[in-house]
């Protein structure tokens, strides 16, 4: 490529080590190891030509078009690889899928054991101090990597079969929540009333939004509410808000957390670690102790019901994708920004037609339709609207008793039926494929940080 070369030379790369790095191109290999060996060794040169780059924000027009040369020989590289060797290199990371392996151990494990496939944790820390518009995007070669993966029938299935499995932490506080009925995780709380478990996540401070302090929580006490035989439905509610134009009010979500976002805090794997775990449990439940391909889905399953005050955006209103039943108050806000941001928002474009059809799905994400509780439009994602959220607690306790009273196995069969029918797992696991690529490369988008500065003012707020 002597455009390439003639790039990287005027933006005072040494040649010697350009032409190192050209000639250790992988070619054709006789095994999987080879491969591997002469992939890393190409994608190692090439993360050390870019290191040798200033900073993003102090490099010329030049070196900033060299870097991007580097970065996209890098991916094609790694694509490459992956489109002939990803079963081989999920194979050696899960013990030929003997283990589960959760996605972001999976994604620092490809890191170490094939050096250059993947960032570092000690690289994405160093990231994670910049902010979105200083980040070298190393997290798309995350994206790339699960997005083969899951590409993979046989692979990805049971990269979702691991995701779906309860987390360790759950596991460790089960007995203590089964004995007081209450999980106070911090960015999210759980307490069990008779038979329904009710889950508020808390993030007063930014209105209920997600973030990479309540992702965790938050698959926690989903874990514990799936895991408590005496819990037959679980409630989402948002919790009281301080901020001054709601204070004393619930409020749903704000979605995700764009300060947190923009000030570099939040990674990539948020994103995938988010949909593949809790939303997609919520959605699906746990799996079975063993992976068992070709075998009809095993799950523990429950009914959820949401209960949707004062507005529901982005994350917050992918979640009612999910649930079995949606309470709002009228005139709550219901809207995925997702137009605004710049990212996919989640699973809603898989979901989201089931709801209110492809047209009106396609206006929502592609040109920022909104949604409001007791209108015509709004009452397709839910099922009942209340006046107040005075009203809201009746509300909920006479569906919990609704959905109860015929009861769990009646109601999980139904569920789990309904659900199999609209969305196979095979399905979802072709969307994440589609979704971790996507979502990587709009993650690290110029068109990001302008939208986050346009419509958020991100550059102005603080952490």
């Amino acid at each position: 490529m002597p455009e390439t070369d003639t790039v990287l030379g005027a933006a005072g790369l040494p040649s010697a080590e350009v032409d190192a790095w050209r000639t250790s191109t992988p070619g054709r290999a006789t095994s999987f190891d080879e491969a591997a060996a002469a992939t890393s060794a190409y994608l190692l040169r090439g993360e050390e030509l870019l290191g040798r780059l200033p900073a993003r924000l102090d490099r010329s027009e030049t070196e900033e078009r060299a870097a991007a040369e580097l970065r996209s020989a890098l991916d094609a590289e790694r694509a490459r690889f992956l489109r002939e060797h990803a079963e081989a290199v999920y194979d050696a990371l899960t013990d030929g899928l003997r283990r589960a392996v959760r996605d972001e151990d999976l994604v620092y494990a490809a890191a170490e054991r094939f050096p250059g496939l993947a960032p570092t944790r000690g690289a994405v820390a160093g990231e994670r101090s910049r902010p979105l518009p200083e980040k070298e995007g190393l997290e798309i070669a995350q994206g790339v990597l699960l997005s083969f993966v899951l590409a993979s029938p046989r692979c990805g299935a049971h990269l979702v079969w691991s995701m779906l499995r309860p987390t360790e932490e759950a596991l460790a506080r089960l007995d203590e929540f089964r004995a007081t009925g209450v999980a106070d995780l911090g960015g999210t709380y759980l307490e069990r009333r008779g038979r329904a478990a009710y889950l508020e996540i808390r993030n007063e401070r930014h209105l209920n939004a997600e973030d990479c302090e309540t992702l965790p929580t938050t698959e926690v006490a989903v874990d514990l509410a799936l895991l408590d035989p005496e819990v037959e439905v679980g409630v989402i509610r948002g919790a009281i808000v301080a901020h001054p134009r709601y204070t004393g009010r619930r409020v749903f979500g704000a979605g995700l957390n764009l300060t947190h976002l923009y000030h570099g805090s939040l990674d990539f794997m948020f994103f995938v670690t988010r949909d593949l775990g809790y939303v997609n449990k919520l959605f699906r439940g746990l799996s079975s102790e063993e992976h068992r391909p070709g075998e009809p889905e095993e799950t523990t399953e429950k009914l959820w019901v949401a209960a949707v005050e004062t507005f529901a955006i982005g994350g917050a209103c992918q979640i009612l994708h999910t649930v079995d039943h949606v309470i709002a108050t009228r005139g709550t806000r219901l809207y995925l920004p997702a137009r605004k941001e710049g990212i996919l928002p989640g699973a809603s474009n898989l979901r989201l037609p089931r709801s209110v059809g492809d047209r009106l799905a396609r206006q929502a994400i592609l040109s920022g339709l909104e949604f409001e509780a007791g209108t015509p439009h709004g009452d397709l994602l839910c099922d009942e609207v209340v006046d107040s959220s005075e009203e809201m607690d009746d509300a909920v306790g006479r569906r919990v008793e609704a959905l109860t009273s015929s009861g769990l196995v009646n109601a999980a069969g139904n569920r789990r039926a309904l659900r199999v029918g609209a969305e196979p797992l095979d399905l979802f696991r072709q969307y994440m494929a589609t979704f971790c690529r996507e979502q990587a490369y709009c993650h690290f988008s110029p068109a990001l940080v302008r939208n986050l500065e346009e419509h958020w003012n991100a550059h102005e707020r603080r952490l």
